[in-house]
């Protein structure tokens, strides 16, 4: 998840600046090896520390918010959840050399979920529903809002703060992509999005992101949901990002059946989906790179 230009703002990590952070503040796991993960991700970078942990440090300023979220928010929402998700070990202070809180994690094994390495999509639209029930489910007194650290996940359509689906954004987005995708039907799409009903239900936890990159896969199936960042309390049309950009139309209908989505929150969490799969605006689109793009207007049209 990545919202806004924030490239002047980035902070150099390194290996040996991990080390440093490590040994100044955890001596017990001083001498153990320091490795960056294959995909670090583009908000936060990510270590190995050992065989059995995480490093974990925001890039920006504006995500360092997340890591007390996380810290206070996972060990309460774990018990409770039915796939495997972070465990916070210990938070890092800032530095004069690194300059936002850190935290190291216990290593959960497992590949990213992407399509091809799950035997059964409806059987992981079902997993997901049953991990987006029991986290709906849970007590949200003092959850945190929809606010600049968590890229403003759960807010309303139309809301005018900086999230993903701000309408000066998102129409930018389409405007970019002119003459390579079919920009109308993707204004209709958010169009559609903006004039449905609101959520008019309590608010309800989200995890803000479920897209591959946050799923972990182990044999065939979801085994864990990481990078809670986005955690938040609001409307739950965002987690619907994941039937776009993981499920395929029968395994849709299955999540969207087994959370009884009506059709005002399944036209919300379509805009949400199409910051998922809309093509970045600033190469050429490669063959097939649109496929899950022409299934959100699929949907959209019936």
């Amino acid at each position: 998840m990545s919202t806004g230009d924030m490239s002047s703002d980035e902070v150099t990590i390194t290996v040996a600046v991990v080390r440093r952070l490590v040994a100044g503040q955890f001596p017990e796991w001083v001498g153990l090896p320091v490795v960056p993960v294959p995909a670090p991700g583009v908000d936060n970078a990510t270590y190995w520390l050992g065989e059995t942990m995480s490093v974990r440090l925001p890039r920006f300023s504006r995500w360092e918010g997340q890591v007390t979220r996380e810290q206070r928010w996972l060990p309460r929402l774990a018990p409770h959840l039915p796939l495997a998700v972070p465990v916070p070990l210990a938070v890092g202070a800032p530095t004069a050399e690194y300059p936002f809180p850190w935290s190291v994690y216990r290593w959960l094994e497992g590949e990213r979920a992407e399509p091809e390495r799950l035997t059964d999509l409806r059987r992981a639209a079902l997993d997901l529903a049953d991990f987006f029930l029991a986290l709906q489910g849970i007590d949200t007194t003092d959850g945190p809002p929809p606010e600049w650290s968590n890229g403003f996940r759960g807010v309303p359509m139309g809301d005018p703060r900086d999230s993903a689906v701000v309408e000066s954004r998102l129409r930018g987005w389409i405007a970019a992509l002119e003459g390579r995708i079919n920009t109308d039907a993707a204004t209709e799409v958010f169009e559609t999005a903006l004039a449905a009903p609101a959520w008019d239900r309590p608010p309800l936890w989200v995890h803000g992101d479920p897209a591959p990159g946050n799923l972990l896969s182990r044999n065939g199936r979801l085994s864990a949901v990481i990078d809670f960042g986005t955690l938040a309390v609001g409307d739950p049309a965002c987690d619907l990002i994941v039937a776009w950009s993981l499920l395929d139309e029968d395994a849709r209908g299955v999540l969207r059946e087994a959370l009884a989505v009506d059709d005002a929150t399944w036209a919300r969490g379509r805009a949400w989906g199409l910051t998922a799969v809309l093509p970045d605006p600033s190469r050429p689109v490669a063959a097939g790179e649109t496929d899950r793009f022409d299934a959100v207007v699929a949907d959209l049209r019936g």
